[in-house]
This record gives C-alpha cells, sequence and structure tokens, in this order.
C-alpha cells in the first residue's frame, strides 16, 4: 500500500489504497471557517487514479451543487484547469456525521509532475508584493505608493493612488474612488478584479487617460494580508472577521481597517476632497455572476441616485447580474465596510460591495454558465474602471465616448434626471490649470493534453 505524506496542520485519513479523507485546516484562532484548500501531490504513478474526498466543509450551500470543480495544474502545465464536473461529488455522507462532501476522482499523467490542486486561482501576499514592486520600478509619475501601515505580523498594507500629478497638489478639489480587496483572505477573485482595475488605470487607454485627469483613485489592494499569508479563508490571524469590525476597529487588533477607516474619514472631513465611492471587492460562494450589494435610505432620491452606478456596470460587463444586486441594511451585515462607511461618509458618498461568483457567471447568450477564468476576473475590474466614466460623464473636446444608449434607457425617469446631472460632475480642468459512486473515470482530460496518467506525497496546504 502507498502511503500519503501529508506535510502539514491538516488531517488526513487513508481508506483504502488511493482514496483519502482531507480535513481542510480551519481558519487561525477561529475553528468556524472551514473551506479553502491547497495542496500537491508528487511522486504519483503514470494512469494511477485516486479520489480524495473533502470532508469537512463549514459550508453546506456550495456551488459544487452547481457543477463548481476543484482547479488542477502540474510543473509541465502551469495552466489552471478545472477538473471535468463528472468527476466532482458533492453529497451528505453518513461516515461524517451526514455532513457535506465533496469528492473527486482523478488520475495521474505524467510521473515527473508535481501537481497542485486548489479551491479556487491562488492570489498570494507575495505575488501581490512582487506585482506592486514592479509597477513601481516603472517609476509613473500617476502611480504611487505608500505604507498605510504594518500588520500584527509586520507585513505591508499598501495604499496605491492612481491620478494625474496635477491632483496631488493639496489645494486641488479632487473627487476620489476608493476600493479595497481581499478583506477575507479566500475570496481570491477579488484580487484578480483589483489588479484588472489596476491594470486598466495606469494604461494608455483613453478612457484611463480622462479618469486620471479627472478623479483620484485610492485602493488598497489587501486588507487582510496576515490572513492571506497564514491560508486561512474568513479571518484575520487573531481570528477575527475583520468585515464585521468596521464600526470600531482596534489599533492592535485589527490596525488594516483601523488605518484604513482612519484614511477615509479624514478624507472625507477634508474641504478638499470628495469621496464619492467606497467599493469593497469580495467573492461570493454560493451565486453565479458579479453583483453588488448596496445600502437602502429612507431617502428617496438618495436611493435612486444609488441605483446608478450598477446599472451603469451592467451596460459595460456582460457578466454582471442586476437581478442578484441587492439594496438592504440587514443585521446580520452591521460591520461591515459597506454599511458603516455608508452611514459615515458623506451622504452623497456610494458605498458598495462588489462580488463575483467563485465558479461562473451566466450571459443573456449562452446557453450554460461560463467558469470564470483569472482573465475573466480582471476583465470585470477593468470593466468596473470603465464604468466611472459612464458615471461622472465628463464634458469637453477631450471626451468622445458618450453614455450608451441602451444605458439611459434602462434607467427609469428619475435615474435619467439623476445621471444627466451628473454630466457636469467634472469641472473644466483648464481653468485651473495652466495647460459512493462510480470513480473509475480518468479525469487527466482536466489537462488539453491527452491522459498517458502511488507512494504519494500531499505537500503543505499552501497559501494563496
Amino acid at each position: 500500500m502507498h502511503v500519503l505524506n501529508v506535510v502539514t496542520s491538516d488531517e488526513w485519513t487513508t481508506l483504502q489504497e488511493y482514496e483519502y479523507d482531507l480535513f481542510i485546516r480551519p481558519d487561525t484562532c477561529n475553528p468556524r471557517f472551514r473551506v479553502w484548500f491547497n495542496f500537491t501531490v508528487e511522486n504519483v504513478k503514470q494512469d494511477q487514479r485516486v479520489i480524495f474526498n473533502i470532508v469537512n466543509f463549514s459550508k453546506t450551500k456550495s456551488l459544487y451543487r452547481d457543477g463548481m470543480s476543484p482547479l488542477v495544474k502540474s510543473t509541465s502545465r502551469q495552466k489552471w484547469a478545472r477538473i471535468p464536473a463528472k468527476h466532482v461529488y458533492y453529497y451528505r455522507c453518513p461516515d461524517h456525521r451526514k455532513n457535506y462532501v465533496m469528492s473527486f476522482s482523478f488520475c495521474f499523467d505524467r510521473e515527473d509532475d508535481v501537481y497542485q490542486f486548489a479551491y479556487c486561482y491562488p492570489y498570494s501576499y507575495t505575488r501581490l508584493q512582487n506585482y506592486l514592486d514592479n509597477l513601481e520600478k516603472k517609476g509613473m509619475d500617476f502611480f504611487h505608493r505608500e505604507l498605510l501601515c504594518l500588520t500584527v505580523q509586520q507585513r505591508r498594507l499598501d495604499l496605491i493612488t492612481i491620478t494625474h500629478p496635477d491632483n496631488l497638489d493639496p489645494d486641488e478639489n479632487n473627487r476620489i474612488v476608493f476600493i479595497t480587496a481581499r478583506v477575507h483572505p479566500g475570496e481570491t477573485p477579488a484580487s484578480y478584479c483589483c489588479q484588472g482595475f489596476i491594470d486598466f488605470l495606469i494604461s494608455n487607454h483613453p478612457i484611463a487617460k480622462i479618469l486620471r485627469e479627472h478623479i483620484v483613485f485610492k485602493i488598497v489592494p489587501m486588507l487582510n494580508p496576515d490572513g492571506v499569508y497564514l491560508g486561512n479563508y474568513r479571518c484575520s490571524l487573531m481570528g477575527f472577521d475583520l468585515n464585521r469590525h468596521w464600526s470600531e476597529p482596534s489599533p492592535w487588533a485589527h490596525p488594516t481597517l483601523y488605518a484604513t477607516k482612519n484614511l477615509l474619514m479624514e478624507l472625507d472631513r477634508s474641504d478638499k476632497h470628495t469621496t464619492d465611492f467606497y467599493i469593497d471587492l469580495h467573492a461570493h460562494s454560493t451565486l453565479m455572476n458579479g453583483f453588488m450589494y448596496g445600502n437602502t435610505y429612507e431617502d428617496v432620491e438618495r436611493v435612486e441616485r444609488h441605483s446608478v452606478f450598477p446599472r451603469l456596470l451592467c451596460t459595460n460587463a456582460e457578466d454582471f447580474s442586476l437581478a442578484n444586486t441587492n439594496y438592504n441594511r440587514d443585521a446580520v451585515k452591521a460591520g461591515t465596510g459597506r454599511r458603516t462607511l455608508g452611514s459615515c461618509l458623506d451622504e452623497n458618498s456610494h458605498c458598495y460591495t462588489l462580488e463575483v461568483s467563485f465558479f461562473s457567471y451566466q450571459t443573456n447568450s449562452a446557453s450554460q454558465a461560463l467558469p470564470y477564468t483569472e482573465e475573466g476576473y480582471m476583465k470585470l475590474g477593468r470593466n468596473l474602471a470603465r464604468t466611472f466614466l459612464d458615471y461622472y460623464k465628463p464634458s469637453g473636446p477631450t471626451l468622445t465616448l458618450p453614455m450608451k444608449e441602451e444605458a439611459i434607457g434602462s434607467l427609469g425617469l428619475n435615474q435619467q434626471l439623476s445621471h444627466i446631472q451628473n454630466t457636469d460632475r467634472f469641472e473644466d480642468r483648464s481653468i485651473r490649470r495652466s495647460y459512493q459512486r462510480d470513480f473509475s473515470i480518468n479525469s487527466s482530460n482536466a489537462f488539453s493534453e491527452s491522459s498517458s496518467s502511488i507512494r504519494l506525497q500531499m505537500r503543505e496546504n499552501r497559501r494563496y
């Protein structure tokens, strides 16, 4: 019998040769959250089939019910691929107190390869640092990186500012769009979306140039660096769900929230800045498409204004769903960034949560759901950035891209009027500037190449 070595804190059990029960390590200091997995397997035998059972998910509802499947790549094939859904099973298991179990079968096709399996596309703290380092080295005068604070484990909380250099003049009156991501460390799609957002804003695209000219974009791309580094799904190092502590963040327990909220409140108090938007990027484990959560207000006109941006985003992003977009003040969401900042910032500020599915999106033109890829998540980020042009609709000789007619047609009368009023939100800058199932299936076709795949060794449950 081949032995499975697990060099990790996760537990494992060998049921029979080539079938294994795998136990997800809980978040640090909080056993309630067990969702993320990311492990490697090596020393495989060609054409050997195995069954992996993930037996201790903390969530019963899952996109595995809707066809989601784990991702796999190997040393010779570095592009992530989804295991075919027909080889993945999600069911209540009597051997595990009737908890839900996700089982998948796989056939190894190359003995020299190391195989990696993951819940979703990983995006690590190290990857973010390398990405920001590379951007910083380019010396772009409209890109600025600064250290907002250090985490409990002394990791960087980065603040990115993207705008025309003239907007950095302290005497300038500026409109601010504030973006955050990865407060929940396991929600890796949020980082891809955020990177797509940044990539578009620093590009030479005409829309990006116009946006930099008129708006100050401030971005905190990773609100929970310690949780990401540790491989947690939802919590920080100390076991806190940070997205329930925005109301009164502690400088020692929630330093990243404390620093970010202080900056937002400082900007809000300034006579020289107007924070028009706060958008927090997340990923959703049970719904498809991209969608938004917004706030509800007693003021009907404010409610109508608040619904404009999601409608505009829907016209730019085919994967964005208005049907899933929801406006609420649920008690269970108290303490979130959207709810807290929606009540703290100026009444003209718009605070949203942008969610994107861990799995797929449905469009009107497609007969079935389309799985997200890394590029698909980044595309949503680019479309998010483009939508600000439609929202502000600056006038002047540099603007040649009017708002789409279908976008206006999709709005109610009051919303159309509200949008038309927005056309003057940019002032003329020239004025102030001098210029139990059948597992015997070969699942190796998760890779694009044909199949030719145990002392098994499963290495650490990798971080993001």
